[in-house]
């Protein structure tokens, strides 16, 4: 197998640890999350340079909207910051950036944010940048049944016509590939309802380093670890 396709073309990482490294260091909760925005940019740096073509980031679940409000309010702050302060780097490396889940629960002044990264990034060709905001699997998965289920009642479509690819369409990833590699960073060995119809034949790595201190080394690890994977699909190898 070539070095090329050894290289994941898409990667998607949950950035989990960002609390624990705070609380281990006597340090509030939303001080973590700032400094997990370090490790973003290093594992931007990292994909571009080894030719990663999509990086999904879990930034903010729909089941994160139980934590305090503090943590949500300085969460939503930061991003807004972010988006002001990143926007310069992330279009002279040529990086777009795209959203997926559900941005009514946002207020207009993250939506706006949002709007104004998509549209000064929309020219970006080396890498895209999703980030899962307001994401739940589950959610995407059933928001897209129920556009299905539209196109049956409107008779543009017959239920025996629906197949795998229909349900991949209506799904908020549509436009890009299923992930290669899905990265969990802390340790911990579960999914959270991310992703949960795209990574059927993701390979996993959970490295225990907290996100605040992940770097482009462990990037590099991952994708050492994913070269050295026996990618099947459920074939056999020849």
């Amino acid at each position: 197998m070539s070095e090329q396709r050894r290289i994941p073309q898409h990667v998607a990482i949950i950035m989990d640890g960002n609390g624990r490294w705070a609380e281990l260091r006597g340090l509030e909760r939303h001080q973590g999350h700032a400094a997990g925005v370090e490790p973003v940019r290093a594992a931007l740096r990292a994909a571009a340079r080894h030719g990663v073509q999509v990086l999904t980031l879990y930034a903010f679940s729909t089941e994160n909207w139980g934590r305090p409000a503090p943590e949500v309010d300085a969460l939503m702050e930061l991003f807004c910051q972010c988006v002001v302060s990143e926007a310069p780097e992330l279009v002279r490396q040529g990086v777009r950036v795209r959203m997926i889940g559900q941005r009514e629960r946002f207020s207009e002044k993250v939506r706006t944010a949002l709007e104004q990264i998509e549209r000064q990034t929309a020219g970006g060709r080396t890498l895209t940048l999703v980030l899962a905001l307001n994401y739940s699997s589950r959610s995407e998965i059933t928001r897209a049944v129920q556009r299905i289920a539209r196109r049956v009642a409107d008779k543009e479509i017959r239920p025996e016509e629906i197949c795998e690819s229909t349900i991949t369409e209506n799904l908020d990833t549509a436009p890009y590939p299923d992930p290669d590699l899905i990265i969990r960073t802390s340790g911990e060995q579960r999914l959270s309802n991310f992703l949960l119809w795209q990574a059927s034949y993701a390979e996993f790595w959970f490295p225990e380093v907290l996100w605040p201190d992940f770097t482009e080394e462990t990037f590099d690890q991952a994708i050492e670890e994913y070269a050295r994977r026996d990618r099947r699909f459920g074939l056999v190898t020849k």
